[in-house]
């Protein structure tokens, strides 16, 4: 009993170092503060296949803090991370439910990430589930938090989020299913952005489940109502607004319409290029909307390194 103890102790020494280790190595997030920063990461498309992706003003779809309407942050942020404004990068008590849920259910389905270690991980590491990637995801967050505005995460988690099929980043997702930029989107429309982040790819596809997508809109609607960033006329309004995706359901005719094309095994698989560059604003942006409460309530730079959907989630 002895040995196996001191066997255990060493296993936990060993993995305690080499994760001690690991944090050391890690890059640093200061360099994000830099409104110029551009990086280079892989996404992963729905057929599974890698592909590098530009994060930063060199993307022509980056769209700074200051372009996206403040109703699409507070969507994301009421939606995703209530307590965004209160934490310093990690939820304590999210993540003691998350671990009391996985430890009943016997899974690691349930990660409690807030919008910032999202981010960090989207930004600086893969989406394997284990101890260790959870691990190095906090501590990016925290410094993260150090480093940066809250403005400034939202500003990256919004920049590149998964939207669609090799949609990533608000820039992207607004002109793919809405046919314009950021700052033209409705209320409506940025619920229901916002309301695909859980699973845009299976569960909130709107290819697959529009109506869902639309209900849980709805919810979010709600939620800036009683926040007080929608007035009751502007809560209303959106209601009563049915999202013109009719952007998206062309593209869906057109799919329909073109008979498939199977390339013979020889021939030559032609990657995406990426996107070229578009301009960034000086200042950042906190957005808080003037009809929000006083108390604020409760977004990975290693190239190439892997990312998922970072909402197909934590």
């Amino acid at each position: 009993m002895k040995k196996i103890l001191l066997y255990m102790s060493l296993a936990v020494s060993a993995y305690l170092v080499y994760v001690a280790i690991s944090l050391s190595m890690m890059p640093p997030v200061s360099n994000l503060a830099d409104r110029k920063f551009n990086t280079t990461i892989q996404v992963k498309d729905w057929q599974g296949e890698y592909h590098p992706f530009v994060v930063g003003p060199k993307n022509r779809y980056w769209t700074p803090s200051a372009r996206i309407p403040v109703e699409m942050k507070w969507a994301v942020i009421l939606a995703e991370d209530a307590n965004f404004y209160k934490h310093e990068g990690f939820d304590v008590k999210a993540i003691k439910n998350a671990i009391k849920y996985d430890l009943e259910k016997r899974s690691l389905k349930r990660g409690a990430s807030t919008i910032t270690q999202q981010t960090a991980k989207n930004l600086f590491l893969s989406r394997e589930k284990t101890i260790t990637r959870k691990l190095k995801e906090i501590y990016l967050a925290y410094r993260m938090e150090q480093e940066l505005t809250k403005g400034r995460i939202v500003e990256f988690y919004l920049n590149v989020v998964e939207l669609g099929p090799m949609v990533y980043g608000i820039g992207h997702g607004s002109r793919y299913y809405f046919g314009k930029s950021p700052s033209e989107l409705t209320p409506r429309e940025c619920a229901f952005l916002a309301a695909m982040l859980p699973g845009p790819r299976v569960a909130y596809n709107p290819y697959k489940n529009l109506g869902k997508v639309l209900k849980r809109s709805d919810m979010i609607l709600r939620l800036l109502r009683k926040r007080g960033v929608l007035s009751e006329g502007e809560y209303q309004a959106a209601l009563a607004q049915s999202p013109n995706v009719g952007h998206m359901q062309q593209k869906v005719d057109a799919i329909i319409s073109v008979p498939p094309v199977f390339s013979s095994p020889s021939s030559a698989r032609q990657e995406p290029a990426d996107k070229p560059p578009e301009s960034v604003l000086e200042k950042d942006e906190t957005a808080v909307p003037e009809a929000a409460p006083a108390t604020q309530p409760a977004v990975e730079t290693v190239p190439n390194n892997s990312t998922e959907s970072q909402t197909e989630k934590k």
